[in-house]
């Protein structure tokens, strides 16, 4: 068997456990952290907080991590998702009528899951109580995604690379540019 027939076979089984799996109250709690993150409100909100309370750390975490789910969104949502076009799960697979209201766009990856990781990791290391905190709202997103029936696992896991890669890079370049231009 192929390494792309196990990873469909693997998707259809965790996206068929997950999207059953949840209870009706954990099923509500993951949509409403879900509609915070959508369009990056509530990373967008955790900067501010930061930015506003944390003082020059708080400053420094919050630039590092919008700036990181813009570059995350970038890359997942303007160029991954125009060059692979991939259909969202089957409505089949998705017990419950959340499955109706998803996107059209094509689901790999998963630009919420990479915004998600992007934040959390670009402010860990500079703040890694704010990061593990920001970890939990990050995790309950990408569990969402298919649990909802907008992502197969597969697009959340490249999401979480394209945010964690977008983190790095934002961590990286101001380095890069005083060790190699000035």
């Amino acid at each position: 068997m192929s390494l792309l027939a196990d990873v469909q076979q693997a998707d259809r089984r965790l996206t068929e456990r997950i999207a059953a799996g949840a209870s009706p109250r954990l099923h509500q709690m993951l949509s409403a952290v879900e509609e915070m993150a959508e369009g990056s409100k509530l990373w967008c909100g955790a900067a501010a907080v930061l930015a506003w309370k944390g003082g020059r750390r708080g400053r420094t975490a919050a630039a590092a991590g919008v700036t990181s789910v813009a570059v995350a969104q970038l890359v997942s949502n303007g160029v991954c998702k125009q060059l692979v076009d991939r259909r969202r799960p089957p409505k089949e697979w998705i017990p419950h009528d959340e499955v109706e209201d998803r996107p059209d766009s094509s689901s790999f990856p998963s630009g919420h899951t990479a915004a998600a990781v992007a934040f959390t990791t670009a402010v860990a290391p500079t703040w890694p109580l704010v990061g593990a905190l920001c970890a939990i709202p990050a995790a309950m997103v990408a569990v969402e995604r298919v649990q909802s029936g907008a992502h197969y696992p597969s697009d959340v896991a490249a999401g979480a690379v394209v945010g964690l890669a977008g983190a790095w890079f934002v961590r990286r370049v101001p380095r890069l540019i005083r060790h190699y231009v000035l």
